[in-house]
């Protein structure tokens, strides 16, 4: 049936696209296309989930998505830019990425996106548009991404162990103090480790307005002073004393599970369900977001200017932003990423995600500033 639903919209929703084409010529070329598809490989629940969209694109559609699993996405951002720069403007070797924040806005300023193409797809219809999904990182999507799902920075704990969280990053460092060894986060550039450092800094400087605008522009040492000071405190009292450091979320709900940390960290209010599911944490765990907010972003899929499939990859984005496919996506019992769809087109338990307060990301320029810098006081 829902098969159905989608071919029938597919056929109602007759757009022009990039070149002209209409979707009913995209989808005809893309019959027989393989989509190479860069995205992050680190987690289980997502690698089953991409598998299962490769089966039904490729029987709907007869396009083969093929993962390409990959650690950070700045590696293919940083294959793009030599492929640019070798005047490979056809027949690239990616055909599809999942982005934000400072690998858009590289990708977007060296001219390395297909489109605009979002608003064209019939799938965009069912997608809520009162989500920030036309800027990404405070910079405009311009149709060169399409929104795949939400994220949101939130904390883990066991209420059997601990029932009273730090609601704030300054009780969080009070709590570090008191029960020494228990708290840590990952290791930055691992996104969850600079998202870290990003909610706090968010909090330490009451969220400062200069934090929108790019790095240049602002006295970066003067603003991030609060943030130094607080990690020299906390390394003291960390988990490991500071000289180690999880490589990413997976880890601190490793150790979380093994009862080595009091909390652990993602960016997934769901991600503690599909944990749970799996047998990786108790159920007497819980997500919580800081009083003040959840530090949250919109993540998106792309195609790059030369992909040798970019038909193949219109039908696969479309396919992701469908109901069907959307829905399995925010099932707590398969993945749980939070869906950009209005409720409306939800099925399953992926209506019910419930998302914290939110607070915006800073500027791109934020990002790899405070990477250097923490590599440079931390990272020997």
């Amino acid at each position: 049936m829902t098969r159905l639903i989608t071919l029938i919209f597919s056929l109602l929703t007759v757009t022009h696209l990039h070149a002209n084409n209409s979707w009913e010529e995209i989808t005809n070329k893309a019959d027989g296309q393989t989509v190479y598809f860069h995205a992050w490989g680190g987690s289980q629940e997502i690698n089953n989930y991409l598998r299962w969209a490769n089966s039904q694109l490729q029987q709907q559609h007869g396009v083969t998505l093929k993962h390409v699993k990959v650690t950070d996405i700045a590696e293919t951002t940083a294959r793009l830019i030599a492929e640019k720069a070798a005047g490979k403007n056809s027949g690239g070797s990616v055909d599809m990425v999942w982005i934000n924040g400072e690998n858009f806005k590289s990708m977007k300023s060296n001219k390395l996106l297909f489109g605009p193409f979002v608003d064209q797809l019939p799938s965009w219809q069912y997608v809520d548009q009162s989500l920030p999904v036309d800027s990404d990182f405070s910079v405009p999507t311009d149709g060169l991404e399409a929104p795949w799902g939400v994220g949101q920075l939130v904390f883990i704990h066991d209420t059997q162990k601990l029932n009273n969280p730090p609601a704030s990053f300054s009780e969080l460092l009070s709590y570090a103090k008191a029960y020494p060894n228990r708290i840590t986060y990952p290791k930055p550039p691992a996104f969850h480790g600079t998202s870290f450092l990003k909610a706090l800094l968010i909090e330490l400087t009451n969220n400062d307005e200069t934090l929108s605008q790019p790095t240049e522009k602002v006295d970066f040492q003067l603003i991030t002073a609060p943030l130094w000071k607080y990690l020299d405190e906390l390394h003291t009292v960390a988990w490991r004393k500071g000289t180690q450091f999880p490589s990413g979320s997976a880890e601190t709900l490793q150790l979380l599970d093994d009862g080595q940390l009091d909390l652990a960290i993602t960016f997934n209010p769901n991600a503690v369900f599909s944990a749970q599911e799996n047998g990786t944490l108790a159920d007497s765990t819980v997500a919580y977001a800081m009083d003040t907010g959840a530090l949250s972003n919109i993540h998106f899929l792309a195609i790059p200017w030369n992909a040798s499939a970019s038909e193949g990859a219109q039908v696969a984005i479309n396919f992701l932003l469908s109901p069907e496919a959307q829905s399995r996506k925010g099932d707590l019992k398969i993945w749980g990423d939070p869906s950009v769809l209005q409720n409306q087109y939800l099925t399953g338990t992926a209506k019910n995600t419930q998302l914290f307060k939110s607070i915006a990301e800073p500027h791109p320029s934020w990002q790899v500033a405070l990477e250097t810098e923490w590599q440079k006081r931390y990272g020997n």
